[in-house]
């Protein structure tokens, strides 16, 4: 395979900080590498030196001749000044410049232009392109091409510097954190496309699907040292536990034999001749792998919470909607003790405006919003970190509390619950401006918890969080005695967490779905698949009937209904309203909000069965129609 982008012994420091040292890889032609490390280790300041964006302290970095890069970045560096169009077609690419020629034609609707233009794209062979670029656009809903730069939000400033990057069509693709900031079909989109491109890919993300199903490498950077993985995530978790314990049991053998070299050096002082110098440099040695710990910093995370009353939240035909914007209209629900509920739906279906509503921070419009009276929320944020960067990290902490006093009368210190949290003491006196974008999310979710809360709320929580804090974070919410309501685009995550789901549909629709996201999923292409499958079915019995009378016609005359077919026939017409009745009362029923998990999954089981009867007796009515 053909290198394409190399670096050797690359170091780098960070003022004080070190970041990483003396750390070599090399990425080849054709492979799709995934980036991982914890947080705070220097992710994404490696991929800035590898990008050119930033100059090693020491090392060097070795980009193959004419190798065309497209980097990503977390902070999306764009012209404020330019339009949306402008800053898409930004390029020296020839091709993509003719397109742009193209577009800008067409919207002046220049006919003379468009012609030799198209000509030109004719011998570039660009037309393929040209349908690219648009997908690409259509699916990342960049439709806002003539808005300045400076007015987008964070968010379309993400997708549109993601479609820049990838309608250049780069050799080799650089993207940190890709799918922050997209919405799940976005990301279910962009997971296809990578797949598929020819393009070299190089990237961080702790989106796990994302991982499994787009690369075959993986890189690991830890303690200093780079293990590669030939293969997706799920490979990356079987070998990274057998090197683990391969290494844990080399330190465990290592201090065994520690034991018995610390006697020899402690007894036989006089022994320490020049032909025993070997043995104690091998002492050292020895002592320095004895020292090593493999065992994951893992944040611990086993907060109690505060006491859960009878009554949590309950909505009752609750509305709200904007000027021109309908987000929640009729909506009734009465949450349970303990459960775990996850929010999803395109963006601008209101999922952020519900969360605001069940905190009070939004009044509905119609409708009432009842809160327990031992109900303590903790709301995490997607734009909530706001900490002053001069400030040190146990200061953030100790504002809200010194201790946390929990109802079997424990409690822990602001210092011990940092501790809990991969924030050693040594680190907790540093300004927070040195934390990394991971670090600093990390540092809020504490802050979140310190308040003891009962009922979280957790908007987007995965954002710049390392692999391993998402591990303990997941098997913290498992255990966590409360209600959980969870907005996130990692589908992994919410498999993991969630008892059903409040799908936002738009025009105000919110229904409960009984399962986790990759149930709902496979539900919605099953229905797609059936009403294809019901949709062709019914033009071929169409058809099907239509040549039997036009055969009839010209033999006989029209074939009449039998004695039997017309008894189903007018069977199928009782059957048809009554099913269509029982449905009706089964949606009502499964939207009600009022119904227990266990009766909510069986009632869409029912409904399942029904769907898939009605159909087939529709297509029979049908068929038998044309002969009445």
């Amino acid at each position: 395979m053909k290198p394409f982008l190399q670096g050797e012994n690359l170091s780098k420091r960070w003022g004080e900080l070190l970041l990483f040292e003396n750390i070599s890889f090399t990425v080849f032609e054709g492979q799709k590498v995934a980036l991982i490390a914890k947080n705070g280790t220097g992710k994404s300041t490696l991929l800035d030196l590898l990008a050119g964006k930033e100059s090693p302290d020491e090392g060097t970095i070795t980009l193959t001749n004419d190798v065309r890069i497209g980097y990503f970045e977390q902070i999306p560096a764009l012209n404020p000044n330019h339009t949306v169009i402008e800053e898409i077609f930004e390029t020296d690419n020839e091709k993509i410049n003719a397109i742009k020629a193209f577009e800008l034609a067409l919207a002046k609707n220049n006919q003379e232009e468009i012609a030799a233009i198209s000509s030109k794209l004719d011998e570039l062979g660009a037309w393929s392109i040209e349908v690219e670029i648009k997908q690409i656009l259509t699916q990342l809903k960049v439709n806002f091409l003539e808005q300045k730069v400076s007015q987008l939000s964070g968010g379309q400033k993400k997708r549109l510097a993601l479609a820049k990057v990838l309608i250049n069509q780069p050799d080799l693709l650089i993207l940190d954190e890709p799918t922050n900031h997209l919405d799940l079909e976005m990301i279910e989109w962009l997971e296809a496309y990578l797949e598929k491109t020819k393009s070299t890919l190089l990237m961080v993300t702790h989106d796990r699907y994302f991982l499994d199903r787009v690369c075959n490498e993986i890189i690991e950077m830890e303690d200093n040292q780079i293990y590669r993985y030939q293969g997706n995530y799920s490979y990356f978790l079987e070998k990274r536990e057998e090197r683990v314990q391969m290494q844990q049991a080399t330190v465990a053998k290592a201090k065994n034999l520690l034991r018995t070299e610390i006697e020899w050096m402690r007894r036989m002082p006089q022994a320490r001749s020049h032909k025993a110098k070997y043995r104690i440099n091998a002492f050292y040695d020895l002592q320095d792998k004895a020292s090593h710990n493999f065992r994951d910093n893992k944040v611990e995370m086993n907060v109690q919470s505060a006491r859960l009353g009878k009554k949590i939240v309950e909505l009752e035909h609750v509305s709200k909607s904007f000027p021109g914007v309908k987000l929640i209209e009729d909506f009734t629900y009465k949450f349970q003790r303990f459960e775990k509920v996850g929010i999803i739906g395109n963006n601008g279906t209101g999922k952020s405006t519900f969360l605001n509503l069940l905190t009070q921070t939004l009044t509905p419009d119609t409708g009432t919003i009842d809160i327990g009276p031992t109900i303590k929320f903790g709301y995490y944020r997607q734009d909530g970190i706001d900490f002053d960067p001069k400030e040190k990290v146990i200061e953030a902490v100790q504002k809200i509390a010194e201790f946390i006093h929990f109802e079997d009368g424990t409690k822990m210190s602001a210092t011990q619950m940092l501790t809990r949290f991969l924030f050693p003491p040594e680190t907790q006196y540093n300004y927070i401006e040195k934390l990394s974008g991971g670090e600093q999310r990390r540092l809020y979710l504490c802050t979140v918890l310190m308040q003891n809360p009962n009922f979280l709320i957790l908007d987007e929580p995965t954002n710049d969080l390392d692999i391993i804090t998402l591990n303990v974070l997941e098997d913290y919410l498992k255990a966590f005695a409360g209600c959980v309501v969870v907005v996130s685009h990692d589908r992994f995550f919410m498999d993991k967490i969630v008892d059903h789901l409040f799908v936002f549909e738009g025009e105000g629709t919110v229904s409960d779905f009984p399962g986790n996201y990759t149930i709902y999923r496979n539900k919605v292409e099953e229905d797609q698949e059936r009403e294809q499958a019901k949709a062709k079915a019914q033009n071929q019995a169409q058809e099907k009937v239509q040549a039997k009378v036009k055969t009839e016609e010209k033999g006989q005359g029209k074939r009449k209904l039998t004695f039997n077919e017309k008894r189903e026939f007018e069977q199928l017409e009782k059957d048809i309203p009554a099913l269509e009745q029982q449905k009706e009362e089964l949606e009502e029923a499964m939207n009600s909000g009022s119904l227990p998990h266990d009766e909510l999954y069986e009632k869409s089981l029912e409904l399942d069965k029904i769907k898939t009867l009605l159909d087939e007796k529709e297509m029979r009515w049908l068929e038998l129609s044309e002969l009445v």
